[in-house]
C-alpha cells in the first residue's frame, strides 16, 4: 500500500468557550498549525499536526467552542454540521473534550451529547493546577468509570500531563473502538423520539441513533442535506407530530438531572469562602459606574500604545523600507520598470508591512487582556448598551481599536459568534476616525478655519472623533433594522477566574493573526497598490512625455532642478489616467465645492487616506517641499504643520477667480474624509472576514454615498 493511500486520522478538539481549549491546542501542536476557514463560511478553523512519541501522526482540528449540539450561532452550527455528517472532511476519528475542572458541571451537557454520538473520546480536565490551588479534588478513577472513557487531568498553561494525554489519545486512535464498553446511550430516547429516529435511520441509512435525532432537529439548515432529503425529513417530523424545540429543552433538562449527581459524587469542593480574589476584583471592575470608567481607561492605554507605538514600530518599518526603496531606485536606471518597482511594487509591499506592527501590538494587548480574564468582564459590562445598536459587548473592543486602525479592529471581530452582530460591527468600524485621518485633519482644519484660535481647531479635531463614533452608531442602528438573520442574539458568557497570561498562547495567537493578515489581505493591498501606480504613472500615448516637454519649455533656466522636477511631476500627474479620471469626475464633485485637483486626491486616497497630503504636494508642484515639511512636522505644534501646502491650497482659485478652499469647502472635505471608505487595506480585510466581495462593495457604496450627501449638505448650508 502506498503512503499516499494511507488515511490520515483526524482528532477533533471540542469544548465550551473559555474552557482553555485553544491553550491545550497550542500545547499539543506548537508551531505545527495553520489557521483557515471552514468551506463557505468565515468561521475560524485551526488545524495542527499531532506527532505522538511512537512516530504516529494525526491531524488535530480545533472546532469552534460551543455549549451544546443545539446551536444558537454560526460557530456552533459548524460543530453540529461536522459531527452529524461522517462524510465531512473534518469528521473526527476520535475527539478530545476539554472541560474546565473548576466548573465541571457546566461543561457536561456538550460532553454527554458527544458520548452519545459514539465517537472514541478522551476527557481532558483542564486547569487542574488552578483546581489544586483552589482545594478542588477530583476522583479521576470514579469519573472515568461513570462515563467509561479515559479521563486525564491537564493544564494548558503549564503543560502538565500533556504527554499523558497524547499517550491515551494514541491508544484510543489505534484501537479504533470507543472506550465505552457498555455501548449504551447516556440519554435514553423518549417514545416520540424513538419513532422519529427509527424513521430517519431507515430513510438515510444512519447507524447511530443520536446522530439521527440531531439530523431530525436540524434538517432545515444542515448544509450537507439535499433538497429531497429535507423534504422527506420534514414529512417525518410532521407525520410523527414531533415537537422539536420542546424535545430539545426536555433532553437538556434530563441530561442535567443525570450528570449532575455524577459530578457531585466525583468532585470534592472546599468550603466556600465568603469572597474569592476574583470576586473582590469583580466588585470593582464590574461596578455599574466604576466598571465602564475603568474599561475606557484601559482601552485608552491600549489605544495610546498602538497609536504612539506606531512611531517606534510602524514608523521604523516605513523608514527602513523607504531606505531600501530609495537605495534600489538609485541603483537602477530611470525607466518605466524602475518606476514600477520603486513606486508601485515595493510601496505596495511597504503598505502591507507597515500594518504588521499595529496588528501585532493590538492583538498582543487584547490577547493578554483575554488571558487575564478581563475582556469577558468588558463584554458583560457593555453588552446591553451595544445591543441597542445591533451589536454586542465584544463589539466595543473593535470600535475602540478602530481609533488606531480599522484593519486589526475588523480582524478582531472574529470573537463575535452571532453573524448579524459581527457583520454590523465590521460594516461600521471604519467610521471611527483612525490614525490615517489625522494628517488630513491637520491640513484641512486650518484651511477651513485659517483665522481661528488653536483651541477652536483642537475642539474641531476632537469633534471629528465624536462625529465618526456617532456615524458608526447611527449606521449600526440602521443595519440592525434592515439585516435579517435566523440566529438568536443573546449573551452566553462564563466569567473565568483571573490568572496570569499563558505567554506561549499569547505569542502563538499574535503570530497567527499577523500571518493571516499577510496571506489574506496583504496580497489584495499589494495588487491594488500596483493598479494605483499604473493609473498615476501612465496615460494616453505620449501624454506624459508631452507634459514633461511643455514644462521644460515653459520654465526658465534659472529654476532649480528640484523645482523643475516638482513641476514635471505635477504636470505628468495631471496628464495621467488618474488625472483624467480626476477631471472626468469634476462635474460630479463640483456641487461639494471640489475641483479636479481634489478629485485626483480623492482617487489616490483610496490607497490610504493620508495619501491625500502627498498627492496635494505633487499637484501643487511641492513634492520636494512635502518631504521637508513631513520631516519638520515632528518639531511643530499640530496645526502649524504642512504650512507651505496649506498656503498654496488657500491661495488656489477656480477659473472664475473664486477661492476653492473656503469654510464651506473645508468643512465639506472634513466630513467627506470622516465618512467615506478610502482605504483599500480595510476593504481587503472586510473581503477576507466576510468571505465575499458583496459586503465590501456594499460598504464602499454605502459609506461613500453617505459621505457625498453629508458633504453636499454641509457645503450647501455654509456657502
Amino acid at each position: 500500500m502506498s503512503e499516499s493511500s494511507v488515511k490520515v486520522l483526524k482528532v477533533a478538539l471540542l469544548g465550551n468557550p473559555n474552557s482553555g481549549k485553544s491553550t491545550v491546542f497550542n500545547q499539543l501542536t506548537g508551531l505545527r498549525q495553520k489557521t483557515g476557514n471552514f468551506p463557505g463560511v468565515t468561521v475560524d478553523m485551526k488545524e495542527g499536526r499531532l506527532r505522538f512519541p511512537s512516530g504516529f501522526d494525526a491531524i488535530l482540528i480545533d472546532l469552534p467552542g460551543t455549549y451544546s449540539l443545539y446551536p444558537t450561532s454560526s460557530d456552533e452550527k459548524i460543530v453540529a454540521a461536522v459531527l452529524t455528517n461522517p462524510k465531512d472532511y473534518y469528521y473526527p476519528d476520535a475527539l478530545v473534550y476539554i472541560a474546565d475542572v473548576t466548573h465541571l458541571e457546566k461543561h457536561m451537557l456538550l460532553f454527554t451529547q458527544l458520548l452519545d454520538l459514539g465517537i472514541p473520546a478522551v476527557l481532558a480536565l483542564n486547569m487542574s493546577d488552578t483546581a489544586t490551588e483552589m482545594g478542588i479534588k477530583v476522583n479521576i478513577e470514579r469519573l472515568a468509570g461513570q462515563f467509561h472513557i479515559p479521563v486525564i487531568p491537564v493544564s494548558g498553561r503549564t503543560g502538565e500531563n500533556i504527554q499523558k494525554l497524547m499517550h491515551e489519545l494514541e491508544r484510543v486512535l489505534k484501537n479504533g473502538q470507543p472506550f465505552n464498553l457498555k455501548n449504551t446511550a447516556f440519554y435514553p430516547l423518549r417514545e416520540v423520539e424513538k419513532q422519529v429516529v427509527e424513521a430517519v435511520r431507515t430513510k438515510m441509512s444512519i447507524e447511530n441513533e443520536y446522530r439521527a435525532l440531531l439530523i431530525a432537529h436540524h434538517h432545515k439548515w444542515l448544509p450537507f442535506l439535499q433538497k429531497q432529503e429535507r423534504a422527506e425529513l420534514e414529512s417525518i417530523i410532521q407525520s410523527k407530530d414531533f415537537p422539536s424545540l420542546r424535545a430539545q429543552v426536555d433532553e437538556t433538562l434530563d441530561r442535567f438531572d443525570r450528570f449532575t449527581p455524577v459530578v457531585r459524587q466525583t468532585i470534592q469542593q472546599p468550603s466556600a469562602a465568603p469572597d474569592s480574589t476574583t470576586d473582590r476584583i469583580d466588585a470593582v471592575l464590574t461596578h455599574r459606574i466604576g466598571g465602564p470608567l475603568i474599561f475606557f481607561a484601559v482601552m485608552l492605554l491600549v489605544f495610546m500604545a498602538i497609536f504612539f507605538g506606531y512611531d517606534a514600530t510602524g514608523g521604523w518599518v516605513e523608514n527602513a523600507t523607504g531606505i531600501v526603496i530609495d537605495g534600489i531606485g538609485a541603483a537602477l536606471n530611470d525607466n518605466w520598470f524602475s518606476s514600477l518597482l520603486t513606486k508601485g511594487v515595493l510601496p505596495g509591499l511597504q503598505g502591507v508591512l507597515v500594518f504588521v506592527p499595529q496588528i501585532a501590538l493590538l492583538f498582543l494587548l487584547i490577547t493578554i487582556l483575554e488571558e487575564v480574564g478581563y475582556m469577558a468582564r468588558a463584554v458583560f459590562i457593555f453588552d446591553k448598551t451595544m445591543r441597542r445598536f445591533g451589536m454586542n459587548g465584544r463589539s466595543i473592543v473593535s470600535l475602540i481599536g478602530g481609533g488606531a486602525c480599522a484593519v486589526p479592529a475588523i480582524m478582531g471581530t472574529r470573537t463575535i459568534s452571532n453573524w448579524k452582530e459581527r457583520l454590523i460591527t465590521v460594516m461600521v468600524t471604519p467610521f471611527i476616525s483612525c490614525s490615517a485621518r489625522i494628517p488630513v485633519y491637520l491640513v484641512l482644519i486650518p484651511v477651513a478655519l485659517p483665522d481661528s484660535s488653536w483651541w477652536t481647531k483642537a475642539l474641531i479635531f476632537g469633534g471629528m472623533y465624536f462625529f465618526g463614533l456617532s456615524a458608526a452608531l447611527g449606521a449600526a442602528y440602521v443595519f440592525k433594522k434592515i439585516l435579517r438573520t435566523s440566529d438568536p442574539s443573546f449573551l452566553a458568557l462564563e466569567l473565568p477566574e483571573y490568572r496570569m497570561p499563558h505567554w506561549k498562547n499569547v505569542w502563538l495567537t499574535v503570530w497567527e493573526k499577523v500571518k493571516a493578515f499577510i496571506a489574506g489581505a496583504g496580497k489584495i493591498i499589494f495588487l491594488i497598490s500596483i493598479a494605483l501606480w499604473i493609473l498615476g504613472n501612465t496615460g494616453p500615448s505620449g501624454a506624459l512625455a508631452n507634459a514633461e516637454s511643455k514644462v521644460r519649455a515653459e520654465v526658465a533656466a534659472s529654476v532649480s532642478k528640484e523645482e523643475l522636477d516638482d513641476r514635471v511631476a505635477a504636470r505628468k500627474l495631471e496628464a495621467s489616467y488618474a488625472g483624467m479620471l480626476g477631471k472626468s469626475i469634476e462635474p460630479a464633485i463640483r456641487p461639494l465645492g471640489y475641483d479636479w485637483k481634489i478629485g485626483i486626491a480623492l482617487l489616490s486616497s483610496f490607497a490610504a487616506r493620508e495619501v491625500f497630503n502627498g498627492t496635494m504636494y505633487t499637484i501643487y508642484s511641492l513634492e520636494s517641499v512635502g518631504a521637508k515639511e513631513e520631516a519638520d512636522a515632528a518639531n511643530q505644534s499640530p496645526f502649524e504643520r504642512y504650512g507651505r501646502l496649506r498656503r498654496q491650497m488657500t491661495d488656489d482659485t477656480f477659473e472664475n477667480g473664486d477661492h476653492i478652499y473656503t469654510l464651506a469647502t473645508g468643512v465639506s472635505l472634513l466630513i467627506f474624509y470622516a465618512l467615506a471608505m478610502q482605504c483599500m487595506s480595510t476593504l481587503a480585510v472586510v473581503r477576507r472576514e466576510t468571505g465575499s466581495w458583496k459586503w465590501p462593495a456594499f460598504q464602499f457604496l454605502f459609506m461613500s454615498g453617505l459621505a457625498y450627501l453629508a458633504a453636499w449638505l454641509a457645503y450647501t448650508l455654509l456657502s
